[in-house]
């Protein structure tokens, strides 16, 4: 787990990130009235969160990746959904409170996605669909998403030279949280399954989680450079070593990030308070 400006952050496994404001240890402290605000994003798939990673043949690196068991923690109060490809229905059943909301990119279509999967106007939640220019508050949170795609005439594409998160795919999300110890709050960025894009690097981020596995996204060098560029207090990865495909050496990811002066951690345990 992760504690940075009254906040806790965790990587839970693939793009699973889950924040928590204030940091429990702020509230023992009574630094607020022991409330809490939880968010999750992109919750779930590959057997994260039940118990079942890494699945069978999945290959990567289980030594550097959360391995976690079945967990149902519903302490969710915002969930949020960058694409189809991270869409996970029943993850989101299993984080998200009675009264949570579900931010979901417009885009995500499940007559397009190659596994069961229920609409998201069927979760039990209020469910808001947003594009990649939203700006919104959800409680105390302010939501804002960003456009998250793959270069046309870069390397990740399919097999038909179409890329695989074309424009329009899905979002990022820059997502303000309240803090007991920061009064303009913490600003987190999951910038989603992106490469680098126009714009990035001027965002003011307090917190940056970057996916580094590269294959359909930024890889370590590239998203080393844009935490260069962008100059956030903090860097946390997601989104590698889940499956052969994303293997990387978050290690030498790190060193980069450190070499540039940039505060840099890493979460590949598992978090002891989701349960």
């Amino acid at each position: 787990m992760v504690h940075h400006d009254g906040i806790q952050a965790d990587w839970l496994g693939y793009a699973t990130l889950r924040l928590e404001t204030p940091a429990p240890d702020a509230a023992l402290a009574g630094e607020n009235d022991g409330s809490s605000t939880v968010v999750y994003c992109d919750p779930g798939r590959y057997g994260v969160l039940s118990g079942e990673w890494p699945p069978e043949g999945a290959g990567g690196e289980a030594d550097h990746h959360p391995r976690g068991p079945a967990v149902e923690p519903r302490d969710g109060d915002l969930v949020c959904v960058t694409h189809d490809h991270h869409y996970d229905p029943a993850a989101i059943r299993r984080v998200a409170n009675e009264d949570a909301t579900v931010v979901v990119f417009e885009g995500v279509n499940t007559h397009r996605i190659d596994r069961d999967a229920e609409r998201p106007v069927d979760l039990p939640h209020e469910v808001r669909r947003v594009d990649d220019e939203a700006d919104i508050a959800v409680g105390e949170v302010v939501v804002r998403t960003t456009a998250a795609f793959n270069h046309a005439d870069g390397p990740h594409v399919d097999a038909s030279g179409d890329p695989i998160h074309p424009e329009g795919f899905g979002c990022g999300f820059h997502l303000t949280l309240p803090s007991p110890v920061r009064p303009d709050g913490v600003r987190v960025l999951w910038p989603g399954d992106t490469d680098v894009l126009e714009g990035h690097a001027e965002l003011d981020v307090s917190l940056f989680c970057p996916p580094i596995g590269g294959a359909f996204t930024m890889d370590r060098h590239a998203a080393a450079e844009l935490a260069a560029a962008m100059e956030p207090e903090l860097v946390l990865p997601v989104h590698y070593n889940t499956f052969e495909a994303l293997t990387t050496d978050s290690r030498a990811f790190a060193a980069d990030v450190a070499e540039a002066g940039v505060p840099v951690v890493l979460s590949e345990t598992w978090a002891s308070r989701v349960s």
